[in-house]
């Protein structure tokens, strides 16, 4: 083969690869205004329309929670506390907003608790607001043992600083970097989200759930164009929620979801404006992705804004059920039980209990093209389009992605 023919060898197949690495990557939502229908693997550069939601419902909360700062949804009730001074976390009803319970946390200070959030086995409450002078050196997140709660509190602390913090002068109030009203807990660490005054955006810091002292790593930053004030996730579903609002006070709900590990780069990231101009939303908590409920601190200004202390109830169902009845699809490998993917009409189904199942074919917007029972193992998908579906074998709720070539 001659030295020419080899060239024009190699840069076909470097084109075919690249139209091939071109077409597995993309923006995988379909809610998304540049939805890529071929693309195999989300790359974060999803872009959407302009949304606002309602809340609801809205009530008003007791002025003892005059500040409420942080939210968890635990056991079918909610827990909150105060921004300062105040040592108590406070059970609220969902239904009613009624405080319930209060349950008090003497062995420990309040210098300025900004949010709340939970693993199975324990709360944790972020004693890390930093937006009077910047300065703060006794950052700390408090872990207490769940079971100990209603009685002799087990309380330990995580004691951290900020891995690119190196200047710790006084600034003027609410102009540093450095601030935190929230956080989220996984099964292997905290993910903090910070509230910078001065850029708008939130820096992203690992910290380790280990009571201790650490530094806080950075991860990556998102640029949110506002304020963060809260968070909540689901992380089975690789959904976090924060919320905030700008420095006009107009709150709003940014989703990071289909990410994988702490790679929110790669995430879906949209903004969705909430309803309730002039509201300090604080604080979110959800315990299924889908349905939400909210807090904001009383803020009053004589004489248009008068806005005291409430919970706010809504669902982002419509921005998030197409992502949830098609998430975390079991990947496709050499000894996958779904073969041949892709394919172009029949798929086999190894190690089926009941070679009978029920399944369902999911298109990407969540709508089921196709159901019934397996046959000896095996169905058929010829009569749709080339394109990306999701089957759920109904039995054991597995979902698998599959491509119709």
């Amino acid at each position: 083969m001659t030295k020419m023919k080899l060239i024009v060898l190699f840069l076909a197949i470097f084109g075919l690869f690249n139209n091939f690495a071109a077409a597995q990557t993309g923006c995988t939502d379909a809610l998304a205004l540049n939805y890529n229908a071929n693309a195999l693997t989300n790359d974060g550069s999803c872009a959407y329309a302009q949304a606002t939601v309602f809340p609801s419902t809205t009530i008003n909360l007791s002025p003892t929670i005059s500040e409420t700062s942080g939210l968890i949804d635990w056991n079918n009730f909610l827990y909150t506390h105060n921004d300062n001074t105040d040592t108590k976390i406070y059970q609220l009803s969902k239904i009613t907003g009624d405080i319930l319970q209060e349950f008090p946390l003497n062995t420990i200070q309040n210098i300025d608790w900004e949010e709340i959030s939970q693993d199975d086995n324990y709360i944790y409450i972020g004693d890390f607001g930093n937006n009077a002078n910047g300065n703060r050196t006794d950052l700390k997140i408090y872990k207490i043992n769940k079971n100990t709660l209603d009685s002799n509190p087990q309380i330990e602390t995580i004691n951290f600083s900020y891995s690119d913090q190196i200047d710790f002068s006084p600034k003027e109030a609410n102009t540093t970097d450095f601030d935190c009203e929230a956080f989220v807990v996984t099964a292997n660490e905290i993910l903090l989200f910070t509230k910078q005054w001065t850029s708008t955006k939130t820096n992203v810091y690992s910290l380790s759930k280990t009571p201790g002292t650490y530094v806080a790593n950075l991860t990556t930053t998102i640029d949110v164009s506002g304020l963060i004030t809260g968070a909540g996730s689901k992380e089975n579903s690789r959904i976090i929620t924060l919320c905030g609002y700008s420095k006009l006070l107009q709150p709003f709900l940014f989703l990071l979801y289909d990410y994988n590990g702490n790679d929110f780069a790669a995430a879906n990231k949209r903004k969705i404006e909430l309803a309730l101009p002039f509201h300090q939303i604080e604080a979110i908590a959800t315990t299924d992705g889908l349905e939400y409920s909210l807090t904001n601190e009383s803020f009053i200004q004589s004489p248009f804004i008068n806005n005291p202390q409430q919970l706010h109830k809504l669902s982002l169902a419509t921005y998030l059920n197409n992502y949830l009845s098609t998430n975390n699809p079991v990947p496709f490998n050499e000894e996958s039980i779904v073969y041949p993917n892709p394919t172009d009409g029949e798929i086999y189904i190894k190690h089926l209990e009941d070679e009978n199942q029920w399944y369902q074919v999911i298109d990407i917007n969540g709508k089921t093209l196709k159901s019934g029972n397996f046959v000896n193992s095996k169905m058929n998908i010829s009569n749709l389009g080339k394109g990306i579906y999701f089957l759920k074998i109904t039995a054991t709720k597995q979902v698998y992605k599959i491509i119709k070539k």
